[in-house]
Protein backbone atom coordinates (compact mmCIF):
# COMPACT_ATOMS: atom_id res chain seq x y z
CA UNK A 1 0.00 0.00 0.00
CA UNK A 2 1.75 3.30 -1.12
CA UNK A 3 1.45 5.65 1.83
CA UNK A 4 1.85 9.72 1.51
CA UNK A 5 4.98 11.63 2.63
CA UNK A 6 5.17 13.50 5.73
CA UNK A 7 7.57 15.93 6.42
CA UNK A 8 6.58 16.52 9.98
CA UNK A 9 4.33 13.45 11.35
CA UNK A 10 2.04 14.20 14.46
CA UNK A 11 2.80 10.85 16.18
CA UNK A 12 0.49 9.14 19.03
CA UNK A 13 1.57 9.02 22.38
CA UNK A 14 1.43 5.10 23.14
CA UNK A 15 2.45 3.64 19.13
CA UNK A 16 2.61 0.16 20.29
CA UNK A 17 -1.50 0.05 21.18
CA UNK A 18 -2.91 2.69 19.53
CA UNK A 19 -3.61 0.99 15.93
CA UNK A 20 -5.46 -1.79 18.07
CA UNK A 21 -7.16 1.05 19.90
CA UNK A 22 -8.14 3.17 16.40
CA UNK A 23 -9.61 -0.01 14.71
CA UNK A 24 -11.53 -0.87 18.02
CA UNK A 25 -13.35 2.41 17.99
CA UNK A 26 -13.41 2.15 14.39
CA UNK A 27 -16.03 -0.67 14.88
CA UNK A 28 -17.78 0.63 17.80
CA UNK A 29 -18.61 4.02 16.10
CA UNK A 30 -20.71 2.74 13.66
CA UNK A 31 -24.60 1.77 14.44
CA UNK A 32 -24.99 -1.37 16.21
CA UNK A 33 -25.98 -4.63 14.85
CA UNK A 34 -25.62 -8.16 14.75
CA UNK A 35 -22.60 -8.39 12.62
CA UNK A 36 -21.06 -5.84 15.46
CA UNK A 37 -22.69 -7.64 18.09
CA UNK A 38 -20.90 -10.50 16.90
CA UNK A 39 -17.57 -8.93 17.09
CA UNK A 40 -17.50 -8.36 20.99
CA UNK A 41 -15.63 -11.32 21.96
CA UNK A 42 -12.68 -10.64 19.53
CA UNK A 43 -12.62 -6.62 20.69
CA UNK A 44 -12.98 -7.70 24.08
CA UNK A 45 -9.88 -9.91 24.22
CA UNK A 46 -8.18 -7.13 22.50
CA UNK A 47 -9.10 -4.67 24.98
CA UNK A 48 -7.78 -6.87 27.82
CA UNK A 49 -4.43 -6.34 25.65
CA UNK A 50 -4.18 -2.97 26.38
CA UNK A 51 -2.81 -0.48 29.07
CA UNK A 52 -5.49 0.56 31.41
CA UNK A 53 -6.06 3.88 30.26
CA UNK A 54 -7.68 2.53 27.09
CA UNK A 55 -8.82 -1.17 28.60
CA UNK A 56 -10.79 0.11 31.17
CA UNK A 57 -13.16 2.44 28.91
CA UNK A 58 -13.38 -0.39 25.99
CA UNK A 59 -13.92 -2.93 28.46
CA UNK A 60 -16.91 -0.82 30.05
CA UNK A 61 -18.36 0.01 26.72
CA UNK A 62 -18.16 -3.32 25.53
CA UNK A 63 -19.98 -4.66 28.84
CA UNK A 64 -22.34 -1.97 27.84
CA UNK A 65 -23.10 -3.17 23.92
CA UNK A 66 -23.28 -6.95 25.18
CA UNK A 67 -25.75 -6.33 27.80
CA UNK A 68 -28.14 -3.91 26.13
CA UNK A 69 -30.57 -5.43 23.61
CA UNK A 70 -29.81 -4.67 19.66
CA UNK A 71 -32.82 -2.85 19.81
CA UNK A 72 -32.69 -0.81 22.45
CA UNK A 73 -28.51 -0.13 21.77
CA UNK A 74 -29.67 1.05 18.27
CA UNK A 75 -32.25 3.76 19.26
CA UNK A 76 -29.70 4.77 21.77
CA UNK A 77 -27.25 5.19 18.72
CA UNK A 78 -29.55 7.30 16.85
CA UNK A 79 -30.79 9.49 20.02
CA UNK A 80 -27.17 10.22 20.55
CA UNK A 81 -25.57 10.69 17.04
CA UNK A 82 -28.48 11.35 15.00
CA UNK A 83 -30.56 13.59 17.13
CA UNK A 84 -27.62 15.62 19.02
CA UNK A 85 -25.80 18.39 16.66
CA UNK A 86 -23.35 18.93 19.41
CA UNK A 87 -22.99 14.88 19.32
CA UNK A 88 -22.09 14.91 15.49
CA UNK A 89 -19.56 12.20 14.44
CA UNK A 90 -18.53 14.20 10.98
CA UNK A 91 -15.73 16.37 11.72
CA UNK A 92 -15.60 19.16 9.77
CA UNK A 93 -19.14 19.77 10.90
CA UNK A 94 -17.55 21.29 13.65
CA UNK A 95 -15.23 23.97 12.27
CA UNK A 96 -17.64 24.53 9.25
CA UNK A 97 -20.71 23.75 9.92
CA UNK A 98 -23.41 23.95 7.58
CA UNK A 99 -21.29 25.93 5.00
CA UNK A 100 -19.49 25.96 1.32
CA UNK A 101 -16.30 25.68 2.99
CA UNK A 102 -16.84 22.52 4.26
CA UNK A 103 -17.55 20.85 0.77
CA UNK A 104 -13.51 21.32 0.99
CA UNK A 105 -12.89 19.98 3.90
CA UNK A 106 -14.59 17.07 2.76
CA UNK A 107 -12.30 16.36 0.08
CA UNK A 108 -8.83 16.87 2.20
CA UNK A 109 -10.21 13.59 3.85
CA UNK A 110 -10.77 12.13 0.32
CA UNK A 111 -7.22 13.40 -1.47
CA UNK A 112 -5.49 11.76 2.16
CA UNK A 113 -6.93 8.24 1.36
CA UNK A 114 -6.65 8.69 -2.05
CA UNK A 115 -2.90 9.88 -1.60
CA UNK A 116 -2.54 6.48 1.17
CA UNK A 117 -3.39 4.31 -2.22
CA UNK A 118 -7.34 3.95 -0.64
CA UNK A 119 -10.44 4.60 -1.88
CA UNK A 120 -13.31 6.96 0.32
CA UNK A 121 -15.88 5.29 1.73
CA UNK A 122 -18.77 5.07 -0.66
CA UNK A 123 -21.36 4.73 1.81
CA UNK A 124 -20.62 7.42 4.36
CA UNK A 125 -19.20 10.69 4.72
CA UNK A 126 -14.78 10.44 4.55
CA UNK A 127 -15.28 12.95 7.75
CA UNK A 128 -17.08 10.19 9.83
CA UNK A 129 -14.98 9.40 13.21
CA UNK A 130 -15.09 5.92 12.67
CA UNK A 131 -13.89 6.05 9.26
CA UNK A 132 -11.27 8.54 10.05
CA UNK A 133 -10.06 6.03 12.94
CA UNK A 134 -9.98 3.33 10.42
CA UNK A 135 -7.88 5.24 8.21
CA UNK A 136 -5.65 6.28 10.65
CA UNK A 137 -5.20 2.40 11.97
CA UNK A 138 -3.99 1.64 8.84
CA UNK A 139 -1.92 4.68 7.64
CA UNK A 140 -0.62 6.37 11.16
CA UNK A 141 1.08 9.44 10.24
CA UNK A 142 -1.39 10.89 8.02
CA UNK A 143 -4.15 9.68 9.78
CA UNK A 144 -3.36 10.97 13.64
CA UNK A 145 -2.59 14.01 11.73
CA UNK A 146 -6.10 14.57 10.53
CA UNK A 147 -7.42 13.62 13.85
CA UNK A 148 -5.23 16.31 15.12
CA UNK A 149 -5.89 19.08 12.65
CA UNK A 150 -10.00 18.30 14.28
CA UNK A 151 -9.11 18.02 17.79
CA UNK A 152 -11.27 20.72 18.87
CA UNK A 153 -14.48 19.20 17.69
CA UNK A 154 -13.39 15.72 19.22
CA UNK A 155 -12.94 17.41 22.53
CA UNK A 156 -15.92 18.98 21.90
CA UNK A 157 -18.05 15.53 20.90
CA UNK A 158 -16.16 14.06 24.37
CA UNK A 159 -17.66 16.83 26.28
CA UNK A 160 -21.35 16.50 24.73
CA UNK A 161 -21.12 12.94 25.61
CA UNK A 162 -19.67 13.14 29.10
CA UNK A 163 -22.71 15.99 29.62
CA UNK A 164 -25.37 13.59 28.06
CA UNK A 165 -24.05 10.50 30.11
CA UNK A 166 -23.45 8.58 27.05
CA UNK A 167 -21.89 4.85 26.92
CA UNK A 168 -20.32 6.21 23.97
CA UNK A 169 -18.65 8.57 25.80
CA UNK A 170 -15.91 5.99 26.82
CA UNK A 171 -14.80 4.91 23.19
CA UNK A 172 -13.89 8.72 23.09
CA UNK A 173 -11.65 8.33 26.51
CA UNK A 174 -10.16 5.63 24.85
CA UNK A 175 -9.47 7.15 21.77
CA UNK A 176 -8.05 10.21 23.60
CA UNK A 177 -6.10 8.30 25.42
CA UNK A 178 -3.41 7.10 22.34
CA UNK A 179 -3.70 10.82 20.57
CA UNK A 180 -1.28 13.44 21.96
CA UNK A 181 -2.65 15.75 24.45
CA UNK A 182 -5.17 18.68 23.12
CA UNK A 183 -3.07 21.57 23.62
CA UNK A 184 -4.28 24.74 25.07
CA UNK A 185 -5.44 26.14 21.73
CA UNK A 186 -7.22 22.73 20.99
CA UNK A 187 -9.46 23.03 24.32
CA UNK A 188 -9.44 27.45 23.51
CA UNK A 189 -11.22 26.25 20.20
CA UNK A 190 -13.41 23.86 21.42
CA UNK A 191 -14.55 25.79 24.49
CA UNK A 192 -15.49 28.26 21.47
CA UNK A 193 -17.56 25.79 19.83
CA UNK A 194 -19.57 24.80 22.40
CA UNK A 195 -20.48 28.56 23.35
CA UNK A 196 -20.94 30.01 19.52
CA UNK A 197 -21.77 26.29 17.58
CA UNK A 198 -20.31 25.94 14.20
CA UNK A 199 -20.89 28.26 11.36
CA UNK A 200 -23.49 28.71 9.21
CA UNK A 201 -24.86 30.46 5.89
CA UNK A 202 -28.05 32.08 5.12
CA UNK A 203 -28.61 31.03 1.77
CA UNK A 204 -30.15 27.51 1.43
CA UNK A 205 -28.11 24.61 2.06
CA UNK A 206 -28.25 20.96 2.07
CA UNK A 207 -28.63 18.95 5.67
CA UNK A 208 -24.73 18.35 6.90
CA UNK A 209 -25.44 14.76 5.82
CA UNK A 210 -27.48 13.02 3.41
CA UNK A 211 -30.22 11.07 5.25
CA UNK A 212 -29.02 7.75 3.89
CA UNK A 213 -25.65 8.62 6.59
CA UNK A 214 -27.42 9.25 9.10
CA UNK A 215 -27.12 6.01 11.80
CA UNK A 216 -26.13 3.58 8.64
CA UNK A 217 -23.50 1.37 8.73
CA UNK A 218 -20.04 1.78 6.48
Amino acid sequence: MRRRASLRPVRPVDEANYRQVLAAASLLLGYPDGELLGQIPVLTRVACGLPAPSRQPLERFLGYLGSTPIGQAAATYVDTFDLRRRCCLYLTYYLFGDTRRRGNALLRFSHAYRGAGLEPPRTELPDHLGVVCNFAAIVPDRGVELLVEHRAGIELLRQALHQAESPYVDVLDALRAVLPEPTDTDIARALDLARRGPPAEEVGLEPFAPPEYMGGRR
